[in-house]
């Protein structure tokens, strides 16, 4: 009930005081956090999508702790420089941990506008297998493209493993989080909620080929080679951008107040 309250009266407040390029980000990162519900890949309130907010400041936009990805609203997310101080006032604080992850690698990354990462059942199950991501469905070709791993550490809360992460992403968008989950970084929302889709696909039908107990047949690995420039030509050029429309035309029929 005291979330619902901060939400509501915190709505109309934001979106006099941000940009109209700023409130549709907002709209877009807090639609990204529904699907991310929707499709089952939260972790009560523990994991994060971020956006970076256009400008010459180092400010962007994450989640609100201690709500579910299913109560996100685009007024209710927190904008935060890159010291993780609120730059406007917000009831809700950040996860620690989170902040970390998703700052450096918007501060080394230009080209990270988003960063998505998750704990799901089927991600970390990948993660914790010595091999990683197998050359075993469409899916994974676009993923070992383009992918990284970086060892598990602990919980991410101290301030030199920023420079570890961002090495081992390096210049992919994928990074397998070993014994942890799945992150991936994109130039805009809709790319990013593709490439986490596809590396879940992809991590979801390694397990279950696995469980089949089955003998697994291998792609070969030219056929890897190049991957990107097919998806752009499956997606007419559009990236993620060719799904992102039916995507928010689904989230209005079940409960638009996202955009709030």
């Amino acid at each position: 009930m005291q979330a619902d309250k901060a939400i509501s009266s915190n709505t109309n407040l934001v979106r006099s005081r941000v940009s109209e390029e700023e409130w549709s980000l907002r709209v877009n990162l807090a639609a990204c956090y529904r699907l991310a519900a929707l499709y089952g890949w939260d972790d009560l309130v523990f994991t994060h999508i971020s956006a970076r907010v256009e400008g010459p400041d180092h400010h962007f936009l994450i989640n609100p702790y201690g709500l579910s990805f299913d109560e996100i609203t685009a007024s209710s997310l927190v904008k935060v420089d890159k010291d993780c101080k609120q730059v406007l006032d917000s009831p809700f604080p950040v996860n620690p941990a989170g902040f970390l992850i998703h700052s450096c690698i918007h501060e080394a990354r230009a080209d990270a506008q988003c960063v998505f990462h998750t704990h799901t059942r089927a991600g970390v199950a990948v993660s914790a297998q010595r091999a990683g991501v197998l050359p075993i469905s469409q899916q994974s070709i676009f993923v070992l493209e383009a992918l990284g791993y970086h060892d598990y550490e602990g919980v991410a809360l101290r301030e030199d493993e920023k420079s570890r992460l961002v090495t081992d992403l390096g210049a992919n968008h994928y990074l397998m989080l070993r014994n942890h989950g799945l992150l991936v970084v994109g130039p805009d929302l809709p790319e990013t909620f593709l490439r986490m889709h596809t590396f879940e696909s992809a991590c979801r039908v390694q397990i279950d080929a696995f469980s089949s107990g089955a003998e697994l047949v291998f792609i070969d690995p030219s056929i890897i080679q190049g991957a990107s420039e097919v998806g752009k030509r499956v997606t007419n050029g559009q990236g993620g951008h060719i799904a992102w429309g039916a995507l928010l035309r689904r989230l209005d029929r079940i409960d638009p107040s996202f955009r709030c």
